[in-house]
């Protein structure tokens, strides 16, 4: 009886092992998959619709695009990892405001960093650069993911989606800018120095420019052909592996 006891542990402990190994490749192979969902397939701004109030309002340029983009991407990934650490120790009851205080606090930091070191685009950027404490991107990879996962996955988490919103912003605030103004990039250098004043060019003439793309109403259009784009691909791509499974009829 102690044998076969002595057997039934070991086998137990082998499966147990076993799980366990299991387990942690689904974790490391599910980092790419958690990335990639913050990036793509459940973009903020493609896909939640989260954060349009900035989203529409700095993009009239590329250049603002990009600060606000990594204004929000510091804030976010410093944000999932201080919530990530201390989740064990906020109680549930007043987790919200526990992680607005912090969100706050980086934000404050970011904003006063802008401030100091790049004044124009502190200008320019004006209330949005403040309010991302109450972006809904930030809370809600806080509330969904950062309080509930480990410091790895929630970087990762907050990685994939601060790069994917901030992909948006920029690709719809370089749209806006070159049918609106005619030029891209405009106003970099006081982002990012002597780089920055490489990259503005003009790119069509005054002459063709639209008006209404760096109005809201075109913010808001451009937006919408962008969102339809991202369903056209995803729903090409859903029926071609769809189509691709089906039985080719034999022809006589």
């Amino acid at each position: 009886m102690e044998k076969e006891f002595d057997t039934v542990e070991g086998t137990i402990d082998t499966v147990e092992t076993k799980k366990n190994k299991k387990k942690k490749k689904k974790e490391k192979v599910s980092l790419f998959s958690i990335f990639i969902k913050g990036l793509w397939t459940n973009n903020p701004g493609l896909c939640q619709l989260l954060g349009l109030c900035p989203l529409l309002a700095v993009t009239n340029t590329a250049s603002n695009a990009l600060g606000l983009a990594l204004a929000t991407l510091v804030v976010i990934c410093c944000s999932s990892v201080v919530i990530s650490l201390l989740r064990k120790f906020i109680l549930t009851e007043i987790r919200i405001p526990v992680y607005v205080l912090f969100i706050a606090t980086l934000v404050t930091v970011v904003r006063f960093y802008v401030q100091a070191f790049f004044p124009d685009i502190y200008e320019q950027l004006g209330i949005y650069l403040a309010l991302i404490v109450t972006n809904c991107i930030i809370m809600g990879r806080a509330e969904a993911f950062a309080g509930k996962n480990g410091v790895i996955s929630s970087f990762v988490d907050a990685l994939g989606s601060g790069i994917g919103f901030g992909f948006v912003l920029l690709v719809l605030g370089g749209i806006r800018e070159i049918l609106g103004t005619g030029t891209l990039f405009a106003g970099a250098s006081n982002l990012l120095g002597s780089f920055g004043q490489s990259l503005e060019c003009s790119v069509i003439s005054e002459n063709y420019t639209i008006m209404v793309a760096i109005l809201p109403p075109g913010g808001f259009f451009i937006m919408a052909f962008m969102i339809a784009l991202k369903n056209f691909m995803n729903n090409f791509k859903k029926n071609r592996f769809e189509n691709s499974l089906k039985i080719k009829s034999i022809q006589n």
